[in-house]
């Protein structure tokens, strides 16, 4: 995202067009951009580094928005994090999203049902990024957030979402990306990966039991809008150890995929509800 902002700003072949192009916005939100869950501080030299600037010109533009509220800087460390206007953004953003409001009362409803965390998601690339969740209090449950992002491949909503796209657009999605495994089940080359999407697909959802993370078991089905496109999927999570029997196969597997059908109906998607 970075790479893409700024080169929209000093790259006049990038595709965008110069004269509409505002320079110091696009490094600004390039600035804010550079911060992940893996460096939620940054010093103000890999500011600097991560918007290709000197770092005078850095200083100006995180005192500006340290001053407007979407940074704070750490007088301790010297370092920057974002601040609480960022997250004002991300706010408004979901909840101008239509899916995250249908969804809501009808994930609340699988959970309450379940007794399992349900969630639910867009795909952005190769990840998966949450824009709902609603828990339930049980130990070792995952500790995701709304805003978190994980790998496409290997989580179970990420296959659901990839199950319904052509194989060469996932091809084209990870053609330079290597495929990280995450447990023995999980592909990791790319006719793997097709394979096994082929197969989340003929059976309308994805069934995981430590598949990603240990321990936690998970199902999930692809949500669809008024054109019958892939638009979100949804998921339940739970400890493996609070599970009876074959609960997890069965009725449990049902109702996410009856609430995603029943999502994917209040989106205007008029096809065929699927059996499990």
């Amino acid at each position: 995202m970075n790479d893409l902002t700024t080169s929209a700003a000093d790259n006049p072949s990038s595709g965008a067009d110069e004269r509409y192009m505002v320079p110091g916005l696009a490094r600004g939100l390039a600035m804010l951009s550079a911060f992940s869950a893996d460096q939620p501080a940054l010093s103000l030299a890999e500011l600097a580094r991560a918007v290709g600037l000197t770092r005078s010109s850095a200083f100006r533009i995180a005192y500006t928005l340290a001053e407007l509220g979407y940074l704070v800087r750490d007088e301790a460390t010297k370092s920057y994090r974002l601040g609480p206007r960022v997250l004002g953004l991300g706010f408004a953003f979901l909840s101008s999203i239509e899916i995250v409001e249908v969804a809501q009362p009808h994930l609340m409803a699988l959970r309450d049902r379940t007794q399992c965390s349900a969630h639910l998601a867009i795909l952005d690339g190769t990840e998966i990024v949450y824009v709902a969740r609603h828990a339930v209090q049980k130990a070792l449950t995952s500790h995701v957030q709304v805003g978190s992002r994980l790998p496409a491949h290997a989580t179970s909503m990420g296959r659901a979402l990839l199950s319904q796209l052509s194989a060469d657009d996932v091809r084209a999605r990870f053609s330079d990306q290597p495929l990280e495994a995450f447990s023995e089940v999980t592909a990791t080359s790319l006719d793997d990966l097709i394979a096994q999407l082929a197969r989340d697909r003929a059976q309308g959802y994805v069934l995981s039991r430590s598949n990603f993370e240990r321990g936690i078991a998970s199902v999930a089905a692809p949500v669809f809008d008024a054109e019958g496109a892939v638009i979100a999927a949804i998921n339940i999570t739970t400890p493996e150890s609070t599970l009876s029997g074959d609960d997890l196969e069965t009725w449990i597997r049902d109702a996410v995929v009856e609430t995603a059908a029943t999502i994917s109906e209040w989106l205007g998607h008029r096809g065929e509800r699927r059996s499990a």
